[in-house]
């Protein structure tokens, strides 16, 4: 850049309040591995992808993550355990803190934004103090243009310093670690942890906010692919219900695979890239996912085959949560731009470990809200310590811990586009069949893959269905490539008294969890709810 641009960009720094630092902006990914390898933060792999260790987090901190509280946010924000409050003038303390510890260092600055939908585009600022930090936002965010870069109007900035620890009785943090986000500001600090998901997840909570809030745009925690006649759908899912593979489809193309906005007449990726994980991954299972960890990519808490620089998939000694970080355009079939027509299909992906929910059932809009605000799947053992046998989890809204407003907004939201579009809205249970967990088997892929391509060839018949006795959900009677005995979930256990007891102990445990909203929940959400027996 010209040597005039150079002054400007270190004034625009002088202004947000660091001084004497020396200032990289907008590296190529390229430069910014090469510094993180000279730096001896990170390992070069066989794949071409560099490998980082996150330090003490290879995680999200839930419990240190705050919204301040002011005029702006005090009243819609849904406060509680998922919401903290933090307060504003310790924030602008903490602010002013970061800012003396990221003067006089080495940092990065990248100009990004998020959302393919220009409408509601919007401009980020990212400083790092590690480049690959940086790396992971060009990665995460969609990129500009070299002209656009030029004339560049951030209007939310990103100060993301790991090395910068937090003192609690001081600072109002909970411990060392924090991530902060002021709406009125529009300023997110991060800080004491390493964990670069935080980055992103940053953007994502306040799109959760601001798109509903100011846009009507529902904000979604979901992946979405096209096909060629333009039927768009979009996937929900908590992790391990096959989000990632089932929206990965050689004959569709993928808008995006983790954060999208609904607006009138449009679905629209927030990313410019795609954040995987990589516990167990492999070629045969998720080609996509396997083939994009090259050049360019940023594996995050891999262990490597012994001697070698090979990363290990099936190695959890770091953390069960292994990560990739990439550009979308590392994948073949994806729509560009990251963006096409209301959906037709929509899914809710759900494990269910107790064998009880059906593998494939049609939602009311009653329902779809219902099942929406819930956001169910079963955790199983072995999928995270001291858990030993199925544990029932809800997370509202499919990503409870990223949803500032009260899960009943996005639900009516939801409800709202459905009545608009005629969306079709679909459970699918991924988990087990014939029984539990330990006892029944995990419904095959195969057949999982054949439900939704019956979907959304529009296979599955209107008047064809049964309606279960307890969760009121519609059953299809057949399905093309699926045999028909599964379909109706207790047809598979061999004591169908048994069944009976397990499906009503789901029902009340769904109950239980709606208690929090039933509030502020209209009455086509509340009628929808299971009846236990």
């Amino acid at each position: 850049m010209a040597e005039t641009g150079k002054r400007a960009e270190n004034a625009t720094i002088t202004e947000l309040g660091i001084h004497n630092s020396t200032v990289y902006w907008n590296l190529t990914s390229k430069e910014l591995a090469d510094i993180s390898l000279k730096k001896g933060e990170a390992t070069k792999t066989s794949t071409g992808a560099i490998n980082i260790n996150t330090g003490e987090f290879t995680g999200r901190s839930p419990m240190d993550r705050f919204i301040v509280k002011d005029e702006l946010t005090k009243d819609p924000v849904w406060w509680g355990d998922i919401n903290l409050s933090f307060d504003q003038k310790k924030f602008d303390k903490l602010h002013k803190k970061i800012l003396n510890y990221l003067s006089n260092k080495e940092i990065y600055v990248r100009d990004a934004y998020a959302c393919a939908d220009e409408r509601y585009r919007l401009n980020i600022r990212v400083v790092n103090e590690y480049a690959y930090s940086n790396m992971f936002a060009y990665n995460m965010f969609l990129r500009p243009t070299t002209s656009e870069i030029e004339n560049f109007q951030a209007e939310w900035l990103i100060l993301n310093a790991p090395g910068f620890l937090a003192d609690p009785k001081i600072d109002g943090t909970r411990q060392h670690n924090f991530a902060i986000l002021d709406f009125s500001k529009k300023i997110i600090l991060i800080g004491g942890t390493g964990y670069t998901g935080e980055i992103k997840k940053g953007i994502f909570s306040a799109l959760n906010f601001i798109l509903p809030y100011e846009k009507n745009v529902l904000p979604m925690h979901c992946s979405a692919n096209v096909g060629k006649n333009n039927d768009t759908a979009i996937f929900f899912g908590l992790s391990g219900t096959g989000k990632t593979t089932l929206s990965a489809d050689p004959k569709r193309n993928l808008i995006g695979d983790d954060e999208h906005g609904w607006c009138g007449d449009t679905v629209f990726n927030f990313e410019g890239g795609c954040y995987a994980k990589c516990i167990d991954l492999s070629k045969e299972n998720e080609p996509d996912i396997y083939n994009a960890i090259k050049d360019g990519a940023l594996l995050e808490n891999i262990s490597f085959f012994p001697n070698t620089n090979t990363p290990n998939f099936e190695d959890d000694s770091i953390t069960q949560n292994t990560r990739v970080s990439y550009p979308i355009d590392h994948i073949k079939n994806i729509a560009k731009p990251s963006l096409a027509k209301n959906p037709k299909n929509i899914f809710f992906l759900t494990a269910d470990a107790f064998g009880v929910l059906p593998p494939v059932s049609k939602l009311t809009r009653g329902q779809a809200m219902y099942h929406f605000i819930s956001g169910y799947t079963a955790k199983v053992a072995g999928t995270e310590a001291g858990i030993n046998e199925p544990q029932t989890t809800f997370s509202a809204c499919f990503g409870a811990p990223f949803m500032p407003l009260h899960p009943t907004k996005y639900a009516e939201m939801l409800g709202e586009k459905m009545k608009e579009t005629n969306a079709n809205v679909w459970l699918i249970n991924t988990g087990w069949s014939g029984g539990e967990y330990g006892t029944g088997k995990r419904i095959s892929l195969k057949y999982t893959r054949a439900m939704i391509s019956a979907i959304l060839n529009n296979e599955i018949k209107d008047d064809e269905f049964e309606t279960h006795k307890v969760f009121g959900l519609r059953m299809p009677k057949s399905c093309p490539n699926v045999p028909s005995e599964i379909l109706n979930p207790k047809n598979t256990w061999h004591d169908q008294i048994k069944y009976d007891k397990k499906a009503n102990e789901l029902a009340k445990a769904f109950v239980k969890n709606f208690d929090q909203f039933i509030e502020f929940a209209n009455s086509e959400i509340t009628d929808a709810a299971p009846v236990p027996k």
